[in-house]
């Protein structure tokens, strides 16, 4: 782990990566909530602010972030607490707090708010910061995560989800699962996001990238603690505290992204969490697209994208 005030203990070059067409990309780092979170931006505009998931960083935004730089907007992709070029902190891996991480970066960034648009873990604190802080977030867009409520009833009661997140249940046993994340270079987290992905495999050195910053000392762990949190919270008073406080509905406009051939989150999870939602609410399932749909088919998704942030007046 590393104090807040101290570089993180890696070379810049394994995050601070250049993207295709990304002319004008800059590599930051910005203060909130406590820790340092870096940044990469293009663009100048609105606010858009893209939050990956597991086991990838800011990195899987990079067609995202030209097209919506070209599109008007100012795209900025953070890495989450404990991923990438951030900190690692030895605590604060409560979706909560994680969630404060995203609104501090909004206030860091001078902006008044922001339209979050998050993937997979970074979809659960999208929908967490959009019913904690909904001034700061202008719209809210989700790829492959259902509502936080959503996502706790499936994984309790639903025996098919429930499976489909058997890495989740493997993440609960102490510092074996951060070994296999880093054996090998990180064959794991390559392996995963095959398996996780539909026909439209990413490529060897998105996949080598992804390896890398998961090596990158106390990645593994810091990636896998939220997902502690979640499942051993269950029944703990602060995870119960949490699942009430997500009760607030959400009260800005919602985009909800899933592919259809999802092996993670089953459309059936994602589908219905419209009923948190008190705002106009689109459904977009991308027909034969996995877990990563920002990524395997990029045009589409960033085309749905656009036009929905676009809209005046997004359609329920």
């Amino acid at each position: 782990m590393t104090d807040p005030a101290t570089p993180p203990a890696q070379p810049a070059s394994v995050v601070r990566l250049d993207i295709p067409g990304g002319a004008g990309l800059t590599h930051r780092d910005v203060a909130a909530n406590g820790a340092r979170f870096h940044i990469a931006e293009l663009g100048d505009g609105p606010l858009v602010l893209l939050l990956h998931g597991f086991p990838q960083f800011w990195w899987t935004w990079r067609h995202q972030l030209t097209a919506l730089a070209d599109a008007g907007f100012r795209a900025v992709a953070m890495d989450l607490r404990g991923v990438g070029g951030s900190d690692r902190t030895p605590r604060g891996y409560d979706p909560a707090n994680l969630a404060l991480d995203i609104t501090g970066v909004v206030r860091s960034l001078g902006e008044p708010d922001a339209a979050l648009v998050g993937h997979d873990l970074g979809g659960y604190l999208a929908w967490t910061a959009a019913a904690m802080r909904p001034k700061l977030v202008r719209r809210l867009a989700v790829a492959s995560m259902p509502h936080p409520r959503r996502w706790r009833s499936a994984l309790v009661s639903d025996a098919r989800q429930s499976a489909a997140l058997s890495h989740i249940w493997g993440f609960q046993r102490p510092w074996i699962p951060e070994r296999r994340l880093t054996a090998d270079d990180g064959a794991l987290v390559a392996e995963l996001i095959r398996d996780w992905s539909g026909p439209h495999l990413p490529d060897e050195e998105a996949l080598e990238n992804y390896r890398r910053a998961m090596c990158i000392p106390s990645t593994a762990h810091c990636s896998i603690e939220p997902y502690r949190w979640m499942v051993r919270s269950l029944a703990r008073p602060d995870g119960i505290q949490f699942n009430r406080r997500m009760k607030r509905p959400v009260r800005v406009p919602t985009l909800h992204l899933h592919g259809s051939l999802d092996p993670v989150v089953r459309t059936r999870s994602a589908a219905g969490s419209g009923e948190y939602v008190e705002a106009p609410y689109r459904w977009r399932l991308f027909d034969g697209l996995g877990h990563f749909p920002h990524e395997e088919d990029p045009v589409t998704f960033s085309t749905e994208l656009i036009n929905w942030l676009k809209d005046p007046e997004p359609d329920r």
